[in-house]
């Protein structure tokens, strides 16, 4: 198997006469966190979507585990293992979190919503949906209602759910999004935890976050690659700096 797990080639999304992402090549590295970073209006979201096939691409390809999966759905990526965490609007509000938890499992055996299966089968799928609990740090509050839990620990448990469809590749789109410092510090040993056995991609605005996580970053501005390393590197880039300040968007550093 290629040490490359996803890749693009020529990359492009234009709307109307306006170019989002602009012949972007992309490689990520199988086992590596790898982020994706630009000042506002850097076309990551429209690059973002395109990977998890929200989007069509104008022309270009993306290729993951070696194949071409440009024309595929959104599902079909999924079942091959390239998941895309969703944020917060994944969790069903009135079920507890184990609950959450095991519908998503249940989806990943293909048997969605099938509540009255045999007892054997439930109590496997209670067993994961516990050590799933304790891998993201919701023991304790496994029987709350999902509605019910703060910002920071409904983000740990959209990424439980994200993690019972087992994902070869995992995406996530700004996973500290409205998080305040105590949930970023979680978060951030979470994802470096589930990183051990997958890859994993992410777009972020918190750059020390990107700074303490991430081996690989590709630096997005007005739709192309503007420049790729580890964080020293583009973080030093005068080109970085200067897309960051002249966008009035916040320091590189």
């Amino acid at each position: 198997m290629s040490d490359i797990i996803l890749s693009t080639s020529g990359l492009t999304k234009q709307f109307g006469g306006f170019t989002a992402v602009n012949d972007v090549d992309l490689q990520v590295k199988r086992g590596s966190i790898h982020a994706l970073i630009g000042p506002n209006g850097a076309g990551k979201t429209t690059c973002f979507n395109l990977l998890t096939k929200f989007f069509a691409p104008s022309r270009g390809k993306i290729f993951y585990n070696g194949r071409d999966v440009t024309g595929r759905r959104p599902a079909e990526v999924a079942r091959l293992g390239l998941v895309r965490s969703f944020q917060i609007s994944a969790v069903f509000p009135k079920l507890t979190a184990r609950n959450n938890i095991r519908i998503a499992l249940q989806r990943k055996r293909g048997n969605s919503f099938d509540f009255w299966r045999s007892e054997r089968v439930l109590d496997a799928l209670d067993e994961e949906a516990m050590r799933l609990i304790q891998a993201v740090g919701l023991t304790g509050y496994s029987e709350v209602p999902a509605g019910e839990l703060s910002y920071g620990r409904k983000r740990a448990l959209e990424i439980a759910t994200t993690l019972a469809l087992d994902p070869e590749l995992l995406l996530l789109d700004e996973p500290m999004a409205g998080l305040g410092q105590e949930d970023i510090h979680r978060i951030e040993a979470l994802i470096r935890t589930v990183s051990a056995e997958r890859t994993i991609l992410m777009v972020e605005h918190n750059l020390s976050v990107v700074a303490n996580l991430s081996d690989r970053i590709t630096v997005l501005a007005r739709g192309q690659v503007l420049a790729e390393g580890d964080y020293t590197s583009v973080s030093r880039d005068p080109r970085v700096i200067e897309a960051y300040i002249g966008s009035g968007d916040h320091h590189v550093h």
